[in-house]
């Protein structure tokens, strides 16, 4: 049988292999394209993104991934995994997409961690946590995936107080290529606990993730907001402001233009706007006081800064839900100075022409520089800023604007992005996401534990060698 990893098959190409074979013995499914289970199964959050692999399993069980991944390899078929879709790119799918909703185990410990399966998404966490006064160190949405957003590095609303995510991981469940389930720690197969941590999917397929949480049931944030008019003033006042903001803060500001929606408050709707974000761990007097700083800077249209439970966490950052078409590529900066800021308001502030629904700008530092107990596969820690832009796939315009708003801060780009925000798909977004010393080390890995090269993700490793 000719190997379908020698070649260049995308999720279109037609595969010859008995899946009706591993449908009878999986306790989930799998379907093809004809089965109406197919579709609600392979749908990206991104709805700009195609996914149309050969089958799908829904798989309910670890054995039903491993089974799954065992299967591909005996027919030479490239696998891909996917939970609530909100890292799908084109190319990564592979023939056979394993679906991990299905796994919904989810415990939440009262002496302070979690163990969480690979379909839970993070607001089950929070949900589940506050009761016993704690909180997980999850990501701007409550609606993005845990393990997703953990493997990836796991970059949220408290990083400069508390880091990454990945960096709280005690344990992993994971398939890797050569289809064994193993549980991974720091001195069970240490190898791959690196690599998990910031190396997304490249080296196998978590099922399930232990963590710890942290103690806190209140925080002091949301966001304030700014007629766009008054943007060059808010933000350079944001940059010497959160230039000295203890490690109990952690800041972004969003130049909106959001379509006057049932959704949207009408404040923000259908004119441009600035946010300034905030999440405050320390005394919330102490939170207001700082954030007053910025509110004596220009008249404030809407307000959504105060003492909140945890479960408000969204608030933070007020990301969309539901499912829609964007375009959404990112950057990290070494530095944001005041050239940089001119130079991003020129081509994406107001009179800019700017189509983008969003461009953020988030502060890093503080404890997401410091590196980990145990090290990690993520690469980015003397980042400072990060740079997002988020238009509507529908709008021809949006996709060069976002290398225009890129070009004006090239100067100050260190040609990287986060795993989360850039999947790894091809060898320069892999180029992208890991350095070259952690390249090769993540092909070592994918080596050893993935030798015919089953999983989609590993095999940009290896090309990038």
């Amino acid at each position: 049988m000719t190997s379908l990893l020698d070649t260049a098959v995308d999720e279109t190409t037609a595969v010859d292999a008995p899946f009706d074979v591993l449908d009878a013995v999986l306790t989930g499914s799998v379907h093809t394209p004809d089965d109406p289970g197919y579709g609600p199964l392979v749908s990206p959050w991104n709805l700009a993104v195609p996914v149309q692999p050969a089958a799908v399993v829904d798989a309910r069980t670890a054995q039903d991934v491993a089974t799954a991944v065992r299967f591909a390899g005996a027919f030479g078929l490239r696998v891909g995994v996917q939970a609530t879709g909100h890292g799908a790119v084109p190319g990564i799918t592979g023939d056979l997409l394993i679906s991990t909703k299905g796994l919904d185990e989810l415990t939440v410990h009262p002496e302070g961690w979690a163990r969480v399966g690979a379909g839970v998404k993070w607001l089950r966490v929070i949900e589940a946590a506050a009761p016993l006064g704690l909180a997980p160190l999850n990501g701007s949405s409550s609606d993005v995936g845990v393990v997703g957003y953990t493997t990836g590095g796991g970059v949220g609303p408290m990083t400069r107080t508390h880091g990454l995510a990945a960096d709280r991981v005690r344990a992993f469940d994971v398939v890797t290529g050569d289809g064994v389930l193993r549980r991974v720690t720091p001195t069970e197969h240490p190898d791959l606990f690196w690599a998990l941590r910031g190396g997304k999917g490249t080296t196998g397929i978590v099922t399930a993730v232990e963590f710890d949480l942290l103690r806190m049931s209140t925080f002091y944030g949301g966001a304030i907001y700014f007629d766009g008019a008054d943007t060059a003033r808010v933000v350079e006042a944001w940059r010497h402001w959160s230039a000295t903001l203890p490690e109990e803060g952690t800041t972004s500001f969003v130049i909106f233009q959001l379509p006057p929606l049932e959704f949207v408050p009408p404040p923000l709707a259908g004119r441009m706007t600035l946010g300034v974000r905030f999440l405050w761990t320390g005394d919330p007097a102490e939170g207001a006081r700082l954030l007053d700083q910025l509110r004596a800077v220009a008249p404030v249209v809407l307000d959504d800064a105060a003492l909140k439970p945890y479960t408000a966490v969204d608030s933070v950052h007020a990301d969309p839900v539901d499912p829609m078409p964007v375009i959404d590529p990112a950057i990290l900066l070494r530095d944001f100075p005041a050239e940089a800021a001119e130079l991003l308001l020129a081509v994406a502030g107001p009179g800019s022409g700017s189509p983008q629904v969003l461009v953020e700008v988030r502060q890093l530092g503080g404890a997401y520089a410091r590196e980990a107990e145990h090290p990690n596969a993520f690469d980015h820690r003397a980042a400072r800023y990060s740079v997002l832009v988020v238009g509507m796939a529908p709008d021809p315009a949006a996709p060069g604007h976002a290398e225009a708003v890129f070009s004006a801060l090239a100067d100050w780009d260190t040609g990287t992005v986060w795993p989360n925000f850039g999947p790894v798909h091809d060898a320069r977004s892999a180029r992208r996401a890991y350095g070259e010393a952690t390249r090769r080390r993540l092909a070592e890995i994918v080596a050893a534990y993935d030798p015919d090269g089953v999983l989609t993700l590993g095999r940009w490793t290896r090309e990038t060698d």
